[in-house]
């Protein structure tokens, strides 16, 4: 049988065409090596929109299943021979469930970072080979320190303070950021178009052409939630907070040392609490949130929270979640954070009254405070 300058016969030709048509990965693995290609940022999304079918963000379910089977056949080199192994299911490697089992044990293990059983834009880059300026974008090897940092940049590239990044803020923050990595000479101006088109099809989930606050958050992650790891001991039976306690939370938000925790700072902080409670939010949401909690517990109306004014917050929460504790039989109720969070953003809802009640109630005694 003939065989044409790629080193291929007719049929194997054929059945390369098949299979790539049959399987969706396959279209990006080079024909001679049996690996995939790099992945340009279109290509990528691609990849992404094909596997996650409902649209919803994640991979998962069904979806991951044929994600991995058409992943494991694409890169598996024993799929040809004389009569074009291509034609067997996955490129001649029958994909089993106790193997798919296995190989999504592996997989999730390796790859899913927060642990939910799907995978995420985020997770899925960390596999593929994608061009290295654009991988460069994703930044999973190198979040930001807190919620603090991330208001900053935030800040800094909401230029004209429309509470949101719009499309070319984005791109000017791509760019830094090539540049910070010294990658910038390598990318050029379309190519930072395209860049930017990518990234806003990955983290703009509800098609508005520009990103929300929440948005810009899983662009940007911080390394962890600082309220996440405040663990009270109020949750382990203790009656109050301690002095160190205090202190700790009180220095993981006043960045400068000066005293209070203010302008980014505090934003820094309130962020924190409304994303325990909202998964998607925008800067109004913030600012609504940011009034309702300072008209409650800023006490000497400087628009700032010194450590007093944090101390009150702290053990507000500590008490209610005291309070939920006993109310459901010793069983630890949601995290008392979340509680003051939960209560706050209903309060956006009924006029913001309820806050202000909730704390001068909870509030109206200091005979537990910690000096």
């Amino acid at each position: 049988m003939a065989v044409g300058p790629d080193g291929l016969t007719d049929y194997q030709r054929k059945m390369n065409s098949q299979e790539k048509c049959n399987n969706f990965m396959r279209q990006f693995r080079d024909d001679e090596s049996r690996e995939l290609k790099k992945l340009t940022a279109n290509q990528f999304m691609e990849v992404w929109s094909h596997y996650d079918a409902d649209g919803n963000g994640y991979i998962e379910g069904s979806e991951l299943d044929g994600f991995l089977k058409e992943f494991v056949s694409s890169v598996n080199a024993n799929d040809t021979g004389p009569e074009g192994a291509a034609s067997l299911p996955f490129g001649g490697m029958s994909v089993s469930d106790s193997m798919l089992a296995e190989l999504k044990t592996c997989f999730l293990e390796a790859y899913d970072d927060n642990q939910d059983g799907k995978i995420e834009i985020r997770e899925l880059a960390q596999l593929l080979p994608m061009e290295e300026n654009f991988l460069l974008l994703f930044r999973f090897d190198n979040p930001l320190d807190s919620s603090v940092e991330f208001m900053k940049i935030w800040k800094a590239y909401d230029r004209d303070n429309s509470g949101y990044i719009e499309a070319d803020e984005l791109k000017n923050f791509l760019r830094d950021l090539l540049k910070e990595a010294k990658k910038d000479q390598d990318v050029s101006e379309d190519k930072l178009i395209e860049y930017t088109d990518t990234m806003l099809q990955v983290f703009d989930q509800n098609k508005d052409g520009k990103l929300q606050l929440s948005e810009m958050a899983k662009l940007l992650p911080v390394k962890e939630n600082f309220l996440c790891r405040s663990v009270f001991k109020v949750s382990q039976g203790a009656s109050k907070l301690t002095k160190e306690d205090i202190e700790r939370v009180f220095a993981l938000y006043d960045r400068d040392n000066n005293g209070t925790i203010e302008n980014e700072e505090l934003n820094g902080f309130l962020k924190d609490l409304l994303e325990l409670v909202k998964k998607d939010y925008d800067a109004l949401d913030l600012q609504e949130f940011q009034d309702a909690i300072m008209r409650g517990c800023d006490f000497n109306k400087d628009g700032k929270i010194n450590k007093k004014e944090l101390t009150m917050i702290l053990l507000a929460l500590a008490k209610h979640g005291a309070e939920d504790e006993i109310q459901t039989g010793g069983v630890p109720a949601n995290n008392p954070l979340a509680e003051i969070a939960t209560i706050g953003m209903k309060a956006l809802k009924l006029q913001k009254l309820r806050v202000r009640h909730f704390v001068n109630r909870t509030l109206g005694t200091n005979s537990t405070t910690t000096s």
